[in-house]
């Protein structure tokens, strides 16, 4: 008696455990839960602790209400100009009502796949290759706006659609390789002409600027040098006025440059200028002349034509003689013989 006692408190209890575990749910948070009573949908249990009828409802397998991310793998799509490519997609999508989701469709995700693969082959079937590989954001939006309108009365809401990958035939990569390669080169010889060209301009240029710089640096010494020439004479002039040389000064002067017409070792004849016997009588009066002006003991007689014959009337024509030597003949220091 005792023994069946027992036996009937311990299947109460355990009948008891059942229930309580049956009856009491706890909904974690980001997830929902669909409840059917006698088979029929009840109601969509929130986040939280939640008492079921036991034996009565029933609770299915919770949904993932946060946005998940499916890689689907690679499909091959035929472009406008007959190249088959490979295309691997990645969606982003969330469950926003638990009922539509469980109800509505048998399996979402794998009707996402395969809704996201006829739709893609509808897409990029109007593309060329060159405009798949580069109008990306193009396609996005077009999967994007199909999928969400398709999926939406699953309870189900794209969010993104990203193309990981477009990979063309092996062929059409080796000609797209050299395509570039060849671009590349192209590029490359343009930009070392440019480089050339600017470098023989800017060369071109600097040496204009260096010989103009030059030129005005020449002309600029040769207007310093005429003006410290000019100067010069001019303060030599102005001390001979300042001076103010007789005639004896003069003469003797003249008489002194006249050696220096015939330095060097290639002159050969010596022009005596016709001033030659002015410059000399001029010398003579100095040392002791007459006054009338002629020479008494001079180097011309009382008789020599030179002497009586005024300057205005002598002829005009230099005499030409051997070059004289360091002592002139009259005895003075580089005189010419007459």
């Amino acid at each position: 008696m005792d023994i069946a006692v027992a036996i009937v408190l311990l299947v109460l209890v355990a009948f008891v455990i059942i229930v309580l575990v049956r009856a009491v749910r706890i909904v974690p948070q980001a997830r929902a839960g669909v409840v059917e009573r006698l088979g029929k949908y009840q109601r969509t249990l929130n986040p939280g602790l939640t008492i079921l009828i036991p034996f009565v409802d029933r609770l299915l397998p919770l949904l993932d209400l946060r946005e998940q991310v499916v890689s689907f793998p690679p499909q091959p799509v035929i472009t406008e100009d007959n190249l088959v490519v490979s295309i691997d997609t990645v969606v982003y999508f969330q469950v926003t009502d638990a009922r539509a989701a469980t109800y509505e469709i048998a399996n979402y995700i794998q009707a996402v796949e395969q809704l996201t693969t006829t739709t893609l082959r509808n897409v990029v079937g109007g593309l060329n290759l060159e405009e798949a590989l580069t109008s990306r954001d193009q396609i996005n939006g077009q999967l994007r706006g199909v999928l969400d309108e398709a999926t939406g009365r699953w309870g189900i809401r794209v969010s993104r659609v990203e193309l990981k990958a477009i990979d063309p035939p092996h062929s059409i990569q080796d000609s797209m390789e050299k395509q570039m390669r060849a671009e590349r080169d192209r590029r490359a010889a343009i930009l070392t002409a440019e480089g050339t060209k600017q470098s023989a301009i800017l060369t071109a240029e600097g040496q204009r600027q260096s010989s103009i710089l030059k030129a005005e640096g020449d002309a600029k010494a040769a207007i310093l040098r005429a003006d410290g020439e000019a100067q010069a004479i001019q303060k030599v002039f102005d001390a001979i006025h300042k001076g103010n040389p007789d005639q004896k000064l003069l003469a003797y002067q003249y008489l002194q440059t006249l050696p220096k017409i015939a330095e060097g070792s290639a002159n050969k004849l010596w022009i005596i200028p016709s001033e030659v016997g002015e410059a000399l009588k001029g010398i003579g009066n100095a040392l002791g002349g007459s006054k009338d002006g002629q020479f008494n003991d001079g180097l011309f007689g009382p008789g020599s034509d030179a002497a009586a014959e005024p300057a205005a009337t002598r002829p005009a024509a230099p005499a030409t003689a051997p070059a004289a030597s360091a002592t002139g003949a009259a005895g003075l220091p580089g005189q010419p013989e007459a």
